[in-house]
């Protein structure tokens, strides 16, 4: 049996926002983003929200006060055909219209691309750099100041520690993390799905481990952590709270984002509203999405997408919760 591993961030204070307390809030992001990009770019329509994707996000902006956070991929992926596109290629004609918008949406590091999964698990500090440098030098081109966000969600979150201490150095204020009991690898890649093990093994890093996911996905509770990883005790002193883990060694503040709150692209419409419904009361509820499922010729297409975002945006609003950025939660932190 594997042994099991102590916290990786053991040096920590729980801290939380007191501009926050006496209140119900909550925070919306979508990962992978970088297709509703590509169309505006492609076909130049008159204003942003010609886009479907980010129409059915200013609809529900305007009728109950959601915010979002869209984390992005540097450039679209081969896995899908030879169509390269990038966030160079995004044109600024828009920028009027994204710094308008900048109170409610903002636009944030992910990835370089779709694939390879855990990207950041062993990636050294030069490499994370040269994401998040060119995502956040184009987004400022294209959208102008204040509209790249200081939350990060790294690709499958994971990361290294010397990728946390680069990302600290950008200015993050807030990053996702893994959470749960970490256990060591023994060498044994049948322990992971999908050939993630030969991922942790590249440039392994010493606080690379592995630990159980608790996710509705099956195929992936068996999983990798990297530095950004919480003990149990951690995500029990901050779930579904506005707590978060200060770590003294790295500087960075962490919170587990795919925690109880539903991730829209696993649930139906149905679930949705029952699982939103036991939250309800809690003071800090994080909803999570993927792009491509709003895509019609994406082999996973959601025909429900637009309703669930819409559904779950009318439930916060109805049960007194207001819409937050992530990197709110850490704007004005002091130890608890």
């Amino acid at each position: 049996m594997n042994a099991e591993l102590g916290p990786s961030i053991s040096e920590f204070e729980i801290r939380s926002n007191p501009s926050l307390h006496g209140t119900k809030a909550a925070s919306f992001f979508i990962d992978d983003t970088i297709w509703t990009l590509r169309d505006i770019a492609r076909s130049h329509p008159r204003s942003i929200f010609g886009h479907p994707f980010l129409a059915t996000l200013k609809d529900a902006h305007e009728r109950y006060g959601l915010k979002v956070q869209l984390n992005l991929f540097w450039r679209t992926d081969f896995y899908y055909g030879v169509d390269e596109f990038t966030l160079a290629d995004v044109p600024a004609d828009y920028c009027a219209e994204w710094q308008a918008s900048r109170d409610w949406l903002k636009l944030g590091f992910h990835s370089l691309q779709e694939f390879p999964d855990y990207p950041w698990i062993n990636m050294d500090a030069e490499g994370v750099l040269s994401v998040f440098d060119r995502e956040r030098r184009e987004v400022e081109r294209f959208a102008g100041e204040g509209v790249f966000a200081q939350a990060a969600v790294p690709h499958w979150s994971p990361m290294s520690k010397v990728g946390v201490e680069a990302l600290k150095s950008r200015g993050v204020k807030l990053m996702e993390c893994t959470a749960g009991i970490r256990r060591a690898y023994t060498g044994d890649r049948s322990c992971l799905p999908y050939g993630h093990a030969m991922r942790l093994e590249t440039n392994r890093k010493p606080e690379t481990a592995l630990f159980t996911r608790n996710s509705r996905d099956d195929a992936i509770l068996s999983s990798a952590c990297g530095y950004n990883h919480l003990s149990p005790e951690q995500l029990s002193a901050t779930e579904n709270s506005f707590s978060y883990v200060h770590d003294n060694v790295t500087g960075m503040n962490f919170k587990h984002l795919f925690g109880d709150a539903p991730i829209l692209n696993l649930v139906d419409v149905p679930t949705l509203v029952a699982d939103t419904e036991k939250l309800l009361g809690r003071e800090y509820l994080v909803f999570s999405d993927h792009e491509q499922y709003f895509f019609q010729d994406y082999v996973a297409y959601q025909r429900d997408y637009a309703e669930k975002i819409a559904v779950m945006s009318r439930m916060m609003a109805e049960n007194g919760y207001r819409f937050i950025f992530l990197e709110d939660v850490a704007e004005s932190a002091s130890p608890q």
